[in-house]
C-alpha cells in the first residue's frame, strides 16, 4: 500500500514537472562566430532558422558574426540580409575606395600620381596599421542601422544584442553592449592587418575574435535556455592553403580558438557548422556559395529546429520602422576634435554646405574623401533628428586627427617623350599653418625633373597655392619643326635634329570650388623656356649648338575645370571640361621682338557605357592665339601619346611627338574600350585635327581635315598606374607608330 502511494506521488510529480516544462517560454540565444567572408554563411543559416519558426531572444556575435547579428537584431529579416549582401561590392568596401567623381580636385591629383605612400615622421619609415580604415563599412552600417540610431543600449533593440572586441593595449575581452552601434560593430570586426584599429572613448580595439570568437557563455548569461550556434571558424590549414599574411594571422589565432571550442561546443544545444573549408576570410567574391553553405548546414538540423519552435510561446516582437529615404536634409554640422584643421577645411572635403539636402551616396563619398586625405585616424559621425523639425537632421562629427605629418611616396613612369623616370616624393602637412601641405616631387631617370607644390586648403573658400616645376626632355624632330624660328642656321643638309626642351615654371594662384564640382583658378605665372639643338650651328661661345629660345615670360591666367570621370585613364562614365586662358604681358631674354599676346584653349570629353564592359569616350578640343604673332615658342605642338601635359604639347594618334605645329588647332577623337577581363582593356581609337597658323582668319579650319590617325591598343590597370601599348598609323604617312606608356603620369 505504501509502495502504491509512492508511485502515485512520483507520477504526479513527473506529470507536473513535464507540464511546467512544456508551458515554460524557452528563451533562445543565437551565437554567431567571426570568420570574415565566411561569416556570410550566417545569413544562410538564419534563413533556415527563421523558416523553421524559431524566434530568437538574444544574439551575441564577433566580427562578421557581430555585423550579421546586429542587423538581424535591429529588425532585418534573413531574406533582406541576403538581398543586401548579394549586391555589395566588397572589394570597394574593404579598400575604402572613394569614387573618383566624388573626390576633390586635389585628392584626384594625389591619388593618380603615386604607387606607394608610407608615413615618414622623424625620418623613419613606418608601415600602415591596416590596409583599410573601415570607413566604407562604417558608412554602410550607419545607413543600414539608421532606424536604430538613437538606441544607445543594445538590450533595447528588437532583439537584445552584444558584440565582442579586444582591447589592443591589454589583450582583454570587452563586451560592447552600449554606445553607437555602427562604431561598436567596426571595432568588433577590425581584423588585424586588414583593418586599422578602432578607437572608442580613448580605448583602442581590434577584432573580438582575437580573444573570444564564439561568445556562447555570454549568451547563456543573458538568460538563454537554449543556444543555437553558427560556427564558421577555420580548422588548422596546411602550408598549401596559407597563401597570404591574413591567412597566417588567422592560423595563429586558431591555435587557441580550436582548443577553446572543445568546451564551447558542449554548451551549444544546436550546433551549426557550415562547410567553409574551401573559403578564406577574404573570399567575398564567392559570397553566394558561402551563404548557400550556411543554408545546407542548417537544413540538416531542420527537424530539431522545428521541434524547438513548437516549444516556444509566440509573442509580438518590438518593431522599429526602417528609414527608407535615399537622401538626408542636414540642418547643421557640429564638428568636434579638430585642432589643426579648420571647419571650412572639413566641410570642403565633405563637399557639404548647410542647410542642404544630400543623398546618402554623396554624403558617404564626402566622408570617404575626408578620410582619404590621411589627416584623420578616426572619423565618427551620428545623425540626430531635430526635435523641432522632424525629418531634418543635425550632424555630429567626432574627428581624431592623425599625428603623422610627413609622407614618403614613390612612383615610376615611362613614355616616349619624357622616357623613363622614378619618382620620389616628400609631403609635409601643417608646415607653416593649419590646412597647408607642401609636396616635393623629384623625378630621376633619362631626364631630371621636379615639381614643388605648397597649398593652403580652405575648402569652399578661396584657397592659396604656389607651384614651381622644372621639366626637360630631348627628342629627335624634323627640321621643319624649327624653321619658324628667327635664328635658324643653314639647314640645307639636315632633315632631322635633336631638340633639347627645358621648361621652368613658377605659379602663384588662388582657387575655389563652387557648385561642389567646378574649380576656378586665377593666378600669375613666370615661365623660363629654352630649347636648343647641338645638331646644327655654332653659338657665340664657339660651341656646336644653336639656341632657338631662351626667354623669361610673365603672364596672368585663369582656368576653369570640371571632372566627373569615374576613372582618369579608363573612364566609363562622366564628363570632363578644362578651359585655360593665358595673357602674356612681359618677356626678357632671347626674344627681343616680344609683343603681348594671349592663348586660349579648352577641352571637353564625355564618357558613356553601353554595357558594364563596353564604353566610349568622345573628346573635342582646340586652342588659338590672340594678338601678336611674333612669339611662336608657345605654339601648339601635336603628336604622340602617354605623356603628362606640358605647355601646349598635345597628343595625337598616328604621329610622333612634336610632329605638327601651329598657333591654332582643332581636334576631335573617339575611343572605344572593352574590358575583356577585370582591369584588362582593349581599345580602338581615332582622331582628326587641323593645325596651323591663323586658321580662323584664313578659313582653313573648316575647309577639310588635314590630319588623321588611328590606334589599336591594350591596357592594364596596376598599382603603378596604367600600362598601355598602342599601335597607331595615319593615312597621310608612310610609317606607323608604337606608343608605350607605363605608370601614372608625372
Amino acid at each position: 500500500m505504501v509502495l502504491k502511494r509512492i508511485l502515485i506521488i512520483c507520477s504526479l510529480l513527473v506529470c507536473t514537472l513535464g507540464f511546467s516544462q512544456e508551458e515554460k517560454d524557452l528563451k533562445v540565444g543565437l551565437v554567431l562566430s567571426g570568420g570574415g567572408a565566411k561569416g556570410l554563411a550566417h545569413i544562410g543559416a538564419l534563413k533556415i532558422i527563421e523558416d523553421a519558426g524559431i524566434e530568437i531572444d538574444y544574439i551575441g556575435g564577433t566580427s562578421m558574426g557581430a555585423i550579421i547579428g546586429a542587423l538581424y537584431a535591429s529588425g532585418y529579416r534573413a531574406q533582406q540580409l541576403d538581398s543586401i549582401f548579394n549586391v555589395l561590392d566588397f572589394e570597394t568596401l574593404i579598400q575604402d575606395e572613394v569614387p573618383r567623381g566624388s573626390k576633390t580636385f586635389y585628392e584626384k591629383e594625389e591619388a593618380e600620381k603615386y604607387a606607394l605612400t608610407l608615413p615618414f615622421d622623424d625620418f623613419k619609415l613606418k608601415l600602415p596599421s591596416g590596409i583599410s580604415k573601415g570607413q566604407n563599412i562604417y558608412n554602410l552600417l550607419s545607413r543600414l542601422l539608421m532606424h536604430v540610431k538613437d538606441v544607445d543600449d543594445f538590450s533595447e533593440l528588437p532583439i537584445p544584442f552584444f558584440c565582442v572586441a579586444t582591447n589592443i593595449e591589454t589583450g582583454e575581452e570587452v563586451i560592447l553592449d552600449k554606445g553607437y552601434l555602427p562604431r561598436a560593430l567596426t571595432a568588433s570586426g577590425a581584423l588585424p592587418s586588414l583593418f586599422q584599429p578602432v578607437t572608442i572613448n580613448d580605448t583602442i580595439y581590434v577584432d573580438g575574435g582575437v580573444v573570444n570568437n564564439y561568445p556562447v557563455d555570454e549568451v547563456l548569461a543573458m538568460g538563454a535556455d537554449i543556444v543555437i550556434g553558427v560556427d564558421v571558424q577555420d580548422a588548422l590549414r596546411d602550408r598549401e592553403k596559407l597563401k597570404s599574411g591574413v591567412d597566417v594571422l588567422v592560423q595563429i589565432n586558431n591555435y587557441r580558438t580550436i582548443k577553446a571550442m572543445e568546451d564551447k561546443r558542449k554548451k551549444t544545444h544546436l550546433y551549426i557548422n557550415p562547410s567553409i573549408e574551401d573559403f578564406s576570410v577574404v573570399s567575398f567574391d564567392e559570397g553566394r556559395k558561402i551563404i548557400q553553405s550556411g543554408e545546407e548546414a542548417a537544413e540538416k538540423l531542420r527537424s530539431q529546429l522545428e521541434e524547438l519552435a513548437q516549444r516556444q510561446t509566440k509573442k509580438e516582437r518590438k518593431t522599429i520602422p526602417f528609414v527608407r529615404q535615399n537622401s538626408l536634409y542636414i540642418k547643421n554640422v557640429f564638428i568636434h576634435g579638430n585642432k589643426d584643421y579648420t571647419r571650412s577645411y572639413v566641410l570642403g572635403k565633405l563637399k557639404l554646405r548647410t542647410p542642404a539636402e544630400i543623398t546618402y551616396e554623396a554624403f558617404s563619398n564626402g566622408v570617404n574623401n575626408l578620410s582619404a586625405t590621411g589627416n584623420f585616424d578616426g572619423i565618427d559621425y551620428k545623425l540626430v533628428e531635430d526635435t523641432n523639425s522632424p525629418g531634418e537632421y543635425n550632424l555630429e562629427f567626432y574627428l581624431r586627427e592623425s599625428e603623422s605629418r610627413t609622407l614618403l611616396r614613390f612612383g615610376a613612369h615611362y613614355d616616349d617623350l619624357f622616357r623613363s623616370a622614378a619618382l620620389i616624393n616628400v609631403t609635409q602637412k601643417r608646415l607653416l599653418t593649419n590646412n597647408d601641405v607642401a609636396s616635393l616631387d623629384i623625378g630621376i631617370g633619362d631626364n631630371i625633373r621636379y615639381n614643388f607644390d605648397y597649398y593652403i586648403d580652405k575648402g569652399f573658400y578661396w584657397s592659396v597655392g604656389l607651384n614651381s616645376a622644372f621639366n626637360s626632355f630631348d627628342k629627335d624632330v624634323a627640321i621643319d619643326f624649327i624653321l619658324k624660328e628667327n635664328n635658324v642656321p643653314d639647314t640645307a643638309a639636315v632633315n632631322e635634329i635633336n631638340l633639347q626642351y627645358d621648361d621652368f615654371t613658377n605659379q602663384l594662384f588662388v582657387q575655389t570650388v563652387f557648385q561642389r564640382t567646378f574649380l576656378l583658378r586665377l593666378g600669375a605665372e613666370h615661365k623660363w623656356l629654352r630649347y636648343l639643338s647641338e645638331t646644327i650651328g655654332i653659338d657665340e661661345n664657339n660651341l656646336p649648338r644653336t639656341v632657338f629660345e631662351n626667354t623669361n615670360y610673365y603672364s596672368t591666367y585663369g582656368a576653369l575645370k570640371f571632372d566627373s570621370f569615374d576613372n582618369k585613364y579608363f573612364p566609363r562614365k562622366g564628363f570632363y571640361f578644362e578651359g585655360d586662358f593665358h595673357w602674356y604681358l612681359f618677356a626678357n631674354g632671347g626674344n627681343e621682338s616680344f609683343e603681348p599676346y594671349s592663348i586660349g584653349k579648352a577641352q571637353m570629353a564625355y564618357a558613356h557605357s553601353f554595357s558594364p564592359k563596353f564604353s566610349a569616350v568622345l573628346t573635342n578640343e582646340g586652342g588659338v592665339k590672340f594678338g601678336s604673332t611674333k612669339t611662336q615658342s608657345l605654339d601648339f605642338f601635336m603628336g604622340g601619346y602617354g605623356f603628362k601635359p606640358l605647355n601646349n604639347i598635345v597628343p595625337f594618334y598616328g604621329y610622333e611627338g612634336l610632329s605638327l605645329r601651329g598657333d591654332t588647332y582643332l581636334k576631335a577623337s573617339l575611343l572605344l574600350d572593352y574590358e575583356i577581363f577585370k582591369k584588362h582593356h582593349i581599345s580602338v581609337a581615332g582622331n582628326i585635327a587641323n593645325i596651323g597658323d591663323r586658321l580662323f582668319e584664313t578659313g582653313a579650319w573648316i575647309d577639310g581635315i588635314d590630319y588623321s590617325g588611328y590606334a589599336f591598343g591594350y591596357g592594364l590597370e596596376t598599382i603603378l598606374g596604367p600600362i598601355e601599348v598602342k599601335y597607331s598609323f595615319s593615312p597621310e604617312r608612310d610609317t606607323d607608330e608604337w606608343y608605350v606608356n607605363v605608370g601614372f603620369r608625372f
